[in-house]
């Protein structure tokens, strides 16, 4: 290779050296925490699937996204570019067998290849946690609580964020009250997803020229959808099909998450649909509070998926949360954490014939679990310090020839300066650093 060849990254990749790996693996660990707090176990797949197994669910349309390619044996397939269409690859061949609920979390490095733009790039490790098997409402807020706390335990609190929730059957039951025919729901969906992104008139213009609304409903639709709440639904369409049910089932999802201390996190919006053709029921968002960022967080209810992909018909619900968003959030808010190294000990060895001594004490401390550094050739006391410095090690253990011939050597604590001398026994069992050993 030549000397002046240098390899550029991937556009849209990223690497991880240790400083930037630690702030993942903070993200990685609350995230498994709180999973594990809530009964879910963890599962994964393969980064490869079936290109089908996408197709299925979301259309040819989808191909021009994804990292798709024909293998060495003549299949199509491609990078994983979302996690539950392998969640339910998954399930098809077990479920049956398997106790109700099912609650299984996964983080997998997830790839689209897309056109890159703050908050989103080609590739991005997420969250997706899901409960599969129970219809009832309970589910959902469950659902909604794993994804609330751990944005809580990462720092975030309800000035930060706030969960925007709605449901697709009571957006359905407000167009069939309104007389919008069931071929024109999705069409619905689609105006009302982008109603924030849009010109008031141009969404006003489709409801009346794709879904048939007359130029007063659609004004009073679109109005309702902007600004109204359950008890606006309630007084306009309260007599309509499945509108009281729908309604009675958000009241419960927020009763619920209200019990479990949620409460001032949870926010009614209508314009909440979710792109993704496959949901079915309660759905949301999560976003910081001033709008600054794209979605942390987003998921909901998607009764028929399973089935969609030769699966048992099971009722489930669940979300994603991408990495790339909720780091950019908790760096804005100064939440990640301090990155420097953090050595627990330092041998320092005045002589080189010192140094066999030092691997010993070393391998003892490293036993109780400690994270224990030395120089790995010969160097000056002057440089062995500079490099416990430059470790952040906590302690530094002193070999000195004169010290080791009493059966002792002098340990410095590094934050307060203080010094003692502390028996080679000792250190030798993984002892003698004070309030520390075990």
């Amino acid at each position: 290779m030549a000397k002046d060849k240098a390899f550029a990254r991937l556009p849209g990749f990223r690497d991880f050296p240790p400083e930037e790996l630690q702030i993942r693996s903070h993200v990685f660990e609350s995230w498994r925490r709180i999973s594990r707090r809530y009964g879910f176990q963890e599962y994964d797949g393969p980064p490869l699937e079936a290109l089908d197994l996408y197709t299925e669910k979301s259309g040819e349309e989808i191909v021009g996204q994804l990292y798709a390619f024909e293998d060495k044996g003549g299949r199509e397939i491609t990078l994983r570019p979302e996690m539950t269409p392998s969640l339910a690859r998954i399930l098809g061949e077990r479920s049956r067998a398997m106790p109700k609920p099912i609650r299984w979390f996964t983080l997998p490095q997830l790839f689209r290849y897309e056109r890159q733009q703050r908050g989103r790039l080609r590739e991005h490790f997420q969250w997706n946690v899901d409960i599969i098997g129970e219809a009832g409402v309970g589910a959902d807020a469950e659902i909604l609580a794993v994804a609330l706390d751990a944005l809580r335990d990462l720092g975030l609190g309800k000035n930060d964020i706030v969960a925007r929730v709605s449901d697709r059957r009571l957006l359905t039951a407000v167009l069939s009250s309104l007389g919008v025919s069931p071929e024109h729901h999705l069409v619905a969906f689609e105006i009302v997803d982008k109603v924030e992104r849009e010109e008031a008139s141009r969404s006003l213009q489709r409801l009346r020229e794709e879904c048939g609304l007359s130029e007063s409903d659609a004004e009073a639709f679109l109005g309702l959808v902007e600004d109204g709440g359950p008890e606006d639904i309630a007084r306009l369409h309260g007599k309509g099909p499945g509108v009281t049910e729908a309604l009675a089932d958000m009241q419960e999802h927020q009763d619920i998450l209200a019990r479990l201390g949620l409460g001032d996190f949870i926010q009614f919006d209508l314009r909440i649909v979710r792109g993704l053709a496959y949901y079915t029921g309660i759905v949301f968002e999560i976003f910081d509070r001033n709008r600054e960022f794209r979605a942390v967080c987003g998921g909901g209810r998607y009764d028929r998926l399973l089935e969609l992909v030769g699966g048992e018909p099971l009722p489930a619900t669940g979300f994603g949360m991408g990495d790339v968003v909720l780091t950019e959030l908790l760096t804005d808010r100064g939440l990640l954490p301090d990155v420097a190294r953090d050595a627990d000990l330092f041998l320092v060895s005045i002589t080189p014939e010192l140094r066999p001594l030092a691997h010993e004490i070393a391998r003892a401390h490293r036993e109780s679990g400690r994270r224990v550094m030395y120089a790995l050739r010969d160097q000056s006391v002057k440089k062995q310090f500079s490099s416990a410095s430059t470790e952040g090690a906590r302690w530094v253990i002193i070999l000195g020839p004169d010290e080791v011939e009493k059966g002792v050597a002098v340990v410095r604590d590094m934050a307060s300066g203080t010094e003692a001398e502390v028996s080679l026994e000792e250190l030798r069992a993984g002892k003698g650093l004070g309030g520390d050993d075990a």
